[in-house]
């Protein structure tokens, strides 16, 4: 089939290479005319395991191209995913839908026969409907049908993901585009991935609502996690019986410094508000949202308390600023808080990340950034570990202790043991587990 990704932003990219590696004729469309240069150069924005193979042998194999002329395009295409940016709007945390709707407009102008538009954005329940009506509107002889097709796609493993998905979920009000949708994806009948078709709003409302309860689980074991370290318990050891429980299951249940991303934060925000203008508030998504944002605080309160109390004029070497591995980014990362938060206690803060580094620049005023993990713990007075990146999983100690102003570690991801790493002469802070060594708590 012809396809057509507007946008190719990180839903848009991966899903155009992915669908070219499925036999499809898939072209990107961007207004970014640098971003389309460097695609057609093979050079890929975003840093997604894999990502850079998938584009660059669809696109000598010439299934996959990018372009700025969206009429050509859509013209041609028997489907057109909207893959736009749904930011928070300023001032009131409602989805800023101005780039969907904009893109339906243009969709509209060069329609030619029957089309399945699609918007695989993450947006608020009854976008579908606005965009049908944009359209008819704009071009009232254009014939097609809006669908709605949520991604559910985790950075880092994004690939995997879209090629073994749990479910895919396709909303509709025209039953001609089922055929069109069911041929889409027929490639993924070989792994059995089961298409749930729905009503557009319903699906909708299940991006929405998948995300909102990934980010309360998050959110509960992390104050869980706040609790063992009152009362002398183990949050991991928590989190592993009752993981064990089928009903739980043990994913989401790893207690940290707080959810960050492109997701989680903008999409229980804009529920939260969605739910509020239909007078159906969800109160424990309400919650969730806090108690987020107070977590990431409190790490900063934590590092602090670790080094005794006081910070101003000490150094503080952060390992890992994107807000998790396998990923550049540091979208709503817990790193920029806790970089902010140490700064306004007068600490001076070095960083490092094997992938964000150039993210950083961007969105962090007055942070040091170092070549690897050494060069930033240097004489550092604390060094503290903020996204679990499998090569910090092995730090050297001896060599950060020899290297350090002061052995302390505060580790916010759990991924040390405490004895392990007093055994080497540190001072250890964690979450949800007992303090050890020296000040850390």
């Amino acid at each position: 089939m012809k396809i057509s990704m507007v946008g190719t932003g990180y839903v848009g990219l991966v899903s155009g290479a992915c669908f070219a590696d499925f036999g499809h004729s898939v072209t990107c469309v961007d207004k970014d005319v640098e971003k389309i240069a460097s695609l057609q150069t093979g050079r890929i924005p975003i840093y997604e395991p894999g990502l850079d193979d998938i584009v660059e042998r669809n696109r000598t194999a010439g299934r996959l191209s990018f372009t700025t002329d969206l009429g050509k395009t859509v013209e041609d295409s028997d489907i057109v995913f909207i893959a736009v940016g749904t930011p928070s709007r300023r001032g009131d945390g409602h989805a800023d839908l101005s780039y969907v709707y904009a893109a339906a407009r243009e969709i509209a102008l060069s329609l030619d026969g029957f089309t399945v538009v699609v918007t695989k954005s993450t947006v608020p329940v009854g976008t579908g409907d606005e965009v049908e009506r944009i359209i008819r509107e704009t071009n009232p002889e254009a014939d097609f049908a809006v669908v709605s097709n949520p991604e559910f796609l985790r950075e880092g493993a994004a690939i995997e993901d879209f090629k073994r998905p749990d479910r895919i979920v396709i909303g509709l009000e025209d039953e001609r585009a089922r055929g069109v949708m069911t041929e889409v994806y027929r490639p993924l009948y070989l792994n059995q991935s089961p298409l749930l078709f729905t009503s557009r709003r319903t699906s909708e409302l299940i991006k929405y609502a998948a995300n909102a309860f990934l980010a309360m689980k998050i959110t509960f074991i992390n104050e869980i996690a706040d609790l063992c370290e009152k009362v002398d318990a183990n949050v991991q050891e928590v989190a592993r019986g009752i993981g064990l429980d089928g009903r739980i299951g043990s994913k989401f249940l790893h207690a940290g410094p707080g959810y960050g991303g492109s997701c989680f934060p903008k999409d229980t925000l804009a529920l939260v508000k969605t739910a509020q203008d239909h007078e159906a508030p969800l109160r424990l998504v309400e919650t969730t949202v806090t108690v987020n944002d107070n977590r990431k605080r409190a790490m900063v309160r934590k590092i602090i308390a670790a080094m005794g109390g006081e910070i101003r004029g000490r150094t503080v070497a952060l390992l890992g600023l994107a807000f998790k591995p396998n990923t550049d980014d540091m979208r709503d990362s817990p790193a920029i808080t806790i970089v902010r938060g140490l700064q306004d206690a007068g600490a001076h803060v070095r960083g490092y990340d094997p992938e964000a580094m150039d993210y950083a620049r961007q969105v962090i005023d007055d942070i040091e950034l170092a070549e690897n993990e050494y060069e930033a713990a240097a004489g550092a007075d604390a060094i503290v570990i903020v996204t679990e990146w499998n090569h910090f999983r092995a730090l050297d100690l001896p060599r950060l202790k020899s290297i350090m102003n002061a052995p302390v570690m505060v580790d916010l991801r759990n991924i040390y043991r405490p004895e392990d790493v007093v055994r080497h002469g540190f001072a250890y802070a964690s979450v949800g587990r007992a303090s050890a060594g020296g000040e850390a708590q």
